[in-house]
């Protein structure tokens, strides 16, 4: 009698075990009665009656996937190697359960598919500076394709663009290049500032002839302060000495042939 009563305690206790389930705050449970669908539980204490209900656990914490590596040929026809990171929750856990059969699984799937297809619509230049754009762009229509699974996709960022290293070298010719070309069109603004400047000074010191005598015998300070220089170079002006050339003979031609 004690034998079969302790069975009895025993299969009871198995059957309580079974049918008790506690769900923390971030689970909720799908139940099924008898294969169908009859309500998501949770989160705390859970009743189900065993051999006739099932409970799915269902995690509603962001979810951080790593999209492998995938090899994508941009609209400029360059291969290159890009990897990005997912970030993505279960906001709906009875359609995570019924609609599709690994969530998971489908969501990594459609990352990879959609991440070639987007990118191979953008030259390698957008991908290289455009990140913030194409991440948004992906984000919307990673969240859209997933909708119908109830996952809400938050965010998607491009981490590693890798180039081969003959595209490396052609980017840093381009870049070198680049560089020459800003820097002769600053050294030509330069020069054309100088020459409006000079043009300036040129029209301003015309107009009082004693202002050029000052630049000259200020010239004439600036070299007898360098004590390197033994050369001493006057500027003589030829308001001086045109009185003297107006003077001289002027000098006879050649004789006229007969």
């Amino acid at each position: 009698m004690f034998g079969f009563v302790g069975v009895l305690i025993i299969l009871g206790a198995l059957l309580l075990f079974s049918a008790v389930k506690i769900l923390p705050e971030y689970q909720r449970g799908v139940v099924l009665t008898l294969g169908r669908y009859t309500g998501t539980k949770g989160p705390g204490l859970v009743l189900l009656v065993p051999f006739v209900q099932r409970m799915i656990r269902v995690d509603l914490r962001v979810t951080v996937m790593d999209v492998p590596p995938q090899d994508v040929i941009s609209r400029d026809n360059v291969s290159v190697r890009v990897n990005a990171v997912v970030y993505f929750r279960v906001v709906e856990p009875d359609k995570s359960v019924l609609q599709v059969e690994n969530f998971l699984q489908a969501t990594s799937q459609l990352a990879q598919t959609r991440l070639r297809s987007v990118l191979g619509q953008h030259e390698l230049d957008e991908i290289l500076s455009q990140r913030d754009s194409i991440n948004h762009t992906l984000q919307t229509i990673l969240d859209e394709a997933t909708d119908p699974w109830g996952i809400k996709v938050a965010n998607v960022e491009i981490k590693d663009v890798d180039l081969n290293e003959t595209m490396v070298r052609a980017i840093a010719r381009q870049a070198e290049a680049e560089r020459e070309r800003r820097a002769k069109v600053i050294h030509a603004e330069g020069e054309l500032q100088a020459a409006e400047k000079l043009r300036d000074a040129a029209e301003l010191l015309s107009q009082q002839p004693q202002a050029l005598q000052l630049r000259y015998l200020q010239t004439l300070a600036d070299m007898s302060n360098n004590g390197k220089s033994s050369t001493v170079v006057f500027p003589l002006p030829l308001d001086l000495i045109r009185p003297l050339l107006e003077a001289l003979p002027a000098k006879p031609g050649p004789a006229p042939e007969r």
